[in-house]
Order: C-alpha cells, then sequence, then structure tokens
C-alpha cells in the first residue's frame, strides 16, 4: 500500500468536507499505514499550524463522533506547503523530499492547472514509478480540452497508474447496481429490449449554484453532472456482462455503451432534450432566488436528455436522463419500466389503464428498490378480475455501517485498484457524445426554459421525468 499522500487544493471546499474526514476514518479504523504522511498543499500562504487551526473544526463538524485523539493523530500526520501550481518548480520543490516513499498525487483543483502541477511532479520525481495519480473530475470541458489533459499528463506518467476519479462509483449503493444485475437470474433474465419500454435516470439536487458561480457558469448541468455522474450511472445499467471483475475487464464493457450512443443532432434535437434554467420559487415553504449567471454565459441549470444506445441489447429503448439543480427534493433514482403484458384477460382496470411492471433503485438520500406489480383485490364483487398497482419494497437495512465514497476511493488508489475509476478511453468517449448536445443544441437554436426554484423543471420536461413525477410537475410549474 502507498504511504504518502500529496494534496493538492487542500485549502479548498472538497478537501475540507470530505477528503480529511475520510482520511480520518480510514485512520481511526486502521485501514492506512502506521506511517502514513499527508503534505498538503495550496496558493493560500499558510504555514503548518495554521492549516491546523483551519482545519480542525471541519474535522470535528464533519465526525462530532471521532475522539480528540483521532484527530490530532492525523493532524500530526499533515504538514502544509503554499505552492504556485502554475509554477512547476514551485510544485517540485514541495515534493522532492518524498522521493524515497511511495505516493498518490491527489489533484483537488480545476482541471486548468492539471498540466503544469503535473510537470512539477514529474520535475520532483513524483510521477515515475511507483507513484499514482488521483484526478478529479472533469477532465477537460469537451472534447478538445479533455484531449489536451489526456495526452499531456500521458506524456509524463503511464496509464495504468492514473485514477480518475467520478465519486459516483465509490457510493455503495451504485456499486450494489452490479450485484444486483449480475447476481440475480431474474433480472439479466428481462435486461433487454425484448421486455423493457424505456429507462429513466434522475439526479435531482435542491441545493442552487450557491458558492460555485464561477465554474458553473463554464459547465452547466450537462458538463458538470450528465458528463460524469449521469453516463457512468447508464454504463452500469446498459453494460453486457464483464468477463470477470477484474478493472479492465468492466472498464472495456462501459466503453462499448459510451461508443454506442447515437449523437444528437439538430433535426432531433427538441423532441429529444429539453434544458432550462431556474427562476425564483420556493422549497420547503423557503423563498430561492433566480439563477443569474455572467453575461453571455449559456449555462443551463437543469437538462432533459434522451439517449439512444444502438446495439443488440437497447435498440429501441429510451434512455431519460435528467438532472436538475433547484428541484423540490434532493434524489438520484434509476427507474426501469417494463413493456405491458402482451394480452390483458382483466376487466378493471382495462388494458390501457393498467400499469405496466416498473422497477426503481433509489440510489440517495436513502438506498432502496421497489416492484411495481399489478395484483388482485380479490373482493366479492369482482374478486381476480379487478386488478390494483401493488408495491414492493425492498429496503436496505440502515444499520450497516457503510463508508462514504472517497473512503473507498482513497483504499482502492492505495492498493492499486482500478475497477471503480474512469479510464482514458471512457474520458474520450464520453465526450464525444456530450458534445454532439452540445453541437445540436447551439445548430437548432434550443432556447432556454425557465422553471422555478422548486419545481420539477421546465413544462417541456415531463417527457423525460420518471412518471410518477410527471403528474407532480404539471401542477407545480407555473410558467
Amino acid at each position: 500500500m502507498h504511504d504518502t499522500l500529496l494534496l493538492f487544493g487542500a485549502t479548498g471546499d472538497l478537501a475540507q468536507r470530505y477528503l480529511f474526514p475520510s482520511l480520518l476514518r480510514l485512520l481511526g479504523d486502521g485501514l492506512l499505514p502506521e506511517d502514513f504522511r499527508v503534505r498538503a498543499m495550496a496558493l493560500s500562504p499558510h504555514d503548518t499550524e495554521k492549516f491546523h487551526d483551519i482545519l480542525r473544526p471541519r474535522l470535528e463538524q464533519a465526525l462530532p463522533q471521532a475522539s480528540r485523539d483521532d484527530v490530532n493523530n492525523l493532524l500530526d500526520r499533515i504538514d502544509y506547503r503554499s505552492v504556485d501550481l502554475r509554477n512547476p518548480e514551485s510544485i517540485a520543490e514541495a515534493v522532492r523530499e518524498f522521493n524515497n516513499r511511495r505516493c498518490v498525487s491527489y489533484l483537488s483543483i480545476p482541471p486548468g492547472l492539471y498540466i503544469s502541477t503535473c510537470q512539477g511532479l514529474a520535475l520532483g520525481g513524483a510521477l515515475s514509478a511507483p507513484h499514482r495519480l488521483m484526478l478529479e473530475k472533469p477532465i477537460g470541458s469537451d472534447s478538445a480540452s479533455a484531449e489536451e489533459i489526456l495526452q499531456s499528463i500521458g506524456a509524463l506518467i503511464d496509464e495504468d497508474r492514473v485514477f480518475r476519479i467520478d465519486h459516483y462509483l465509490g457510493k455503495a449503493a451504485v456499486q450494489n447496481l452490479m450485484a444486483l444485475r449480475f447476481g440475480n437470474t431474474l433480472l439479466e433474465a428481462v435486461w433487454n429490449r425484448n421486455y423493457i419500454e424505456s429507462v429513466h435516470i434522475l439526479v435531482a439536487e435542491s441545493d442552487g449554484v450557491d458558492g460555485r458561480d464561477s465554474y458553473y457558469s463554464r459547465s452547466g448541468a450537462m458538463r458538470d453532472m450528465v458528463q460524469s455522474h449521469i453516463l457512468q450511472l447508464l454504463c452500469l445499467v446498459a453494460m453486457e456482462p464483464p468477463a470477470s471483475l477484474e478493472a479492465d475487464r468492466i472498464r472495456d464493457e462501459k466503453v462499448k455503451v459510451l461508443r454506442a450512443l447515437r449523437p444528437l443532432d439538430a433535426a432531433h434535437a427538441a423532441r429529444d432534450s429539453v434544458r432550462g434554467r431556474y427562476v425564483a420559487g420556493t422549497i420547503d415553504g423557503q423563498p430561492a432566488q433566480a439563477y443569474q449567471p455572467p453575461e453571455g454565459s449559456e449555462a443551463e441549470t437543469f437538462v432533459g436528455v434522451t439517449a439512444r444506445i444502438d446495439n443488440w441489447r437497447w435498440a429501441g429503448v429510451p434512455f431519460h436522463l435528467v438532472t436538475g439543480k433547484r428541484l423540490p427534493e434532493r434524489t438520484t433514482r434509476i427507474e426501469v419500466n417494463l413493456k405491458p403484458v402482451t394480452h390483458w384477460l382483466f376487466e378493471r382496470p382495462d388494458r390501457h389503464a393498467a400499469q405496466p411492471n416498473r422497477l426503481t433503485f433509489q440510489l440517495q438520500p436513502q438506498e432502496n428498490i421497489q416492484l411495481g406489480l399489478m395484483s388482485s383485490l380479490a373482493g366479492p364483487e369482482w374478486g381476480a378480475l379487478e386488478l390494483q398497482p401493488l408495491e414492493l419494497e425492498l429496503s436496505v437495512p440502515t444499520g450497516l455501517h457503510r463508508r462514504i465514497a472517497y473512503e473507498r476511493l482513497f483504499l482502492d488508489a492505495f492498493n492499486g485498484n482500478h475497477a471503480l475509476f474512469v479510464r482514458d478511453d471512457e474520458v474520450r468517449a464520453a465526450w464525444a457524445w456530450i458534445d454532439s448536445v452540445s453541437d445540436a443544441w447551439k445548430a437548432a437554436d434550443l432556447p432556454m426554459q425557465p422553471y422555478p426554484a422548486g419545481s420539477w423543471g421546465p413544462q417541456q420536461s415531463h417527457e423525460f421525468l420518471p412518471e410518477a413525477l410527471v403528474a407532480e410537475n404539471r401542477v407545480e410549474t407555473g410558467l
């Protein structure tokens, strides 16, 4: 196991809220090496003592159950250096002393700084074998910028020592998708176009853009969420069974899905997509202000897009992908709608009112599985001739010890397991499809639709939302 973490962007929100608390839990559980150390780096001109003063209350807030001894133990292993990430020599000077250790460099910084930071790491000897590199998403902002990053970093470090993070892959609920699909005959038997009518993937956020204005005005929901989290969920739902659980066998199948995605064209942009931006509204009874990006920004806060996978398993099955900010609740769910029964025998409801079977995986805020069936009322008047919808629910026990995503990702990177990380050809294939959507929007001049904060998106979004939310959206959207 690698024993040293070189953490860039140590004063940032991601590091303070998630990365250091994850390290604290791993250390408290005895899952890190005895001589584990962290070199924290950022531009802020702190010394180590001042950085500890900043970090300590963040750790205590994130993990109030952690003992003071555990907090002190982690802080004793962390020292801080101020570095200029645009100056490779500044970076090299800060990391040279660790050449005799097994280092993992974690870049929790904007992608525009990846190349100069990696040049500094290489200059300081921290990218040569056996050292490793962890990169936060996004890798670029389109195919061209992603390719520049991939090629520049690829010239400095081998691909098998690069770990590109999409933290959704570290979530236990997301990993459970593979277990459910490939560990149960019942699901795999119907997991194809012969039985499945459509698939909805929804990642909804009740929070707004607040605090991420600079980044979000350049990215928008498509580049921020669809390109990474949602496409990864799509791959796990649609991929073929891998030959084994070896990392590259899993990633081979994910790449095949991404390459089979049909590019969106301008002629179908209005039919197969909608984009929106939230205006003032209310969430949980509290007023929410409109998003006002800088002048000239085309950033959307809501995206609905229909993806079509052109292969034998999924031909003709629409995958409706939806994400948005300032929606009524924070939730991630995958809804698989099966086709209606071939021949309807019952009097009530009639064939057109009967609900096809629906399988719903809710991944957050809590994890559970619902299966929608039609069941007999067995009453005295109609008996077995009258059916009604019945939901079977399988809740995951909440008492289980579940690690947060970054704990799992740290351990896998320290141990060299690539299964939950994104390969370079995945990045290229994902951006190719995202660019097709962006180009189609531009060519079709697709308008930005307003929606009130606290609603389920623009009026047009009902074509993309899971069925259970459509009626609610029609009532709440007042535009």
